[in-house]
């Protein structure tokens, strides 16, 4: 099978091609020979699913009889942050935004590359997957034919730009590399009662029998944050409760710093990843279902929080930074 983010013989191969420095660094940090790749026991997800189902039913009781519990990374993250302000975000009306939409457009635009049977040339692209979603009837599609004119110049100028990176810096996918974007993945557990699920920007390769080969990665703009080392694991688990066998890797890619970081996924990751999952479902139970006032937890986002105005430790935080 040709998979070059498997095998560093095709990335030695490639070094002497047309790739230019940013995409041989990810050639390099993804690849790695079939001797490498770790094997898992057959019965891994299993152990960790009983593990979760143990850690969660008590929690779970408080649920209202046919309702579930969803967890994502979004809600995961945010819930392991202020408190105060997960609730006041949870709250609001999901809305449409151009910063929202270009992850969207962008990933459309990787999506049509993969097949793109002509030059790639990144305003074209970006360009159909517009208008592959002006078409569309859901809300993504209602609000690109509602937004302004403005709007809509933000968002093909951002999305663009997005774009335009990820060709001049990540090689390019090969068919054989079995890359998928917008990859979704769900775990059910508790009987339908405890929902994972997430949707990953791009995904290569796949397991060999109990041999891990799939790399899952997410696109990133800005700089990095722990959370986004979080928010992979929180991928490598459901994709271990789903197929039975974890991920060789997972991976940040930083845009514009054409930076990749990635991580290897062991048993050990996986548990500690199973341990923040339970912990904030208890978290989430408490302050959903179970009548706990919010804690909060300052941090430099105080300043974007719609309860600044009214919460004092955001405001001495903040005040301490000046």
């Amino acid at each position: 099978m040709e998979h070059p983010p498997n095998d560093r013989s095709d990335a030695t191969e490639n070094r002497i091609s047309d790739l230019n420095p940013a995409q041989q660094a990810v050639l390099d940090d993804l690849g790695a020979p079939a001797s490498e790749r770790p094997e898992f026991p057959d019965d891994l997800r299993h152990h960790l699913r009983a593990a979760i189902e143990t850690a969660v039913e008590p929690f779970l009781d408080a649920l209202p009889t046919g309702d579930d519990l969803f967890v994502s990374k979004h809600r995961l993250g945010r819930v392991h942050g202020c408190e105060a302000r997960f609730l006041a975000e949870e709250a609001e009306d999901f809305a449409w935004n151009v910063p929202i939409a270009r992850g969207t457009i962008t990933h459309k635009a990787v999506e049509l590359a993969i097949n793109w049977r002509r030059e790639i040339e990144p305003p074209v692209l970006i360009d159909e997957a517009l208008a592959r979603y002006e078409q569309d009837t859901g809300d993504f599609g209602r609000w690109l034919q509602g937004c302004s004119e403005v709007e809509r110049a933000e968002l093909r100028s951002d999305s663009l730009d997005a774009f335009t990176k990820f060709v001049e810096c990540f090689p390019p996918l090969k068919p054989g590399w079995r890359p998928v974007t917008e990859s979704r993945l769900r775990a059910e557990l508790c009987n339908g009662r405890l929902i994972l699920a997430g949707k990953s920007d791009l995904t290569l390769g796949a397991a060999d029998g109990l041999r891990a080969g799939k790399v899952i990665i997410d696109f990133k703009t800005g700089g990095f944050a722990p959370v986004h080392l979080d928010d992979l694991r929180f991928y490598a688990l459901v994709e271990t409760l789903r197929m039975g066998v974890p991920p060789r890797l997972v991976a940040s890619y930083y845009l514009d710093q054409a930076r990749l970081v990635p991580e290897t996924v062991t048993e050990d990751l996986l548990r500690a990843t199973l341990a923040r999952l339970v912990d904030g479902v208890r978290i989430l139970m408490e302050l959903t279902h179970g009548g706990r006032p919010p804690g909060t937890m300052p941090s430099p986002a105080c300043r974007w929080c719609t309860l600044i105005d009214d919460c004092g430790d955001g405001r001495a935080h903040l005040a301490g930074d000046e």
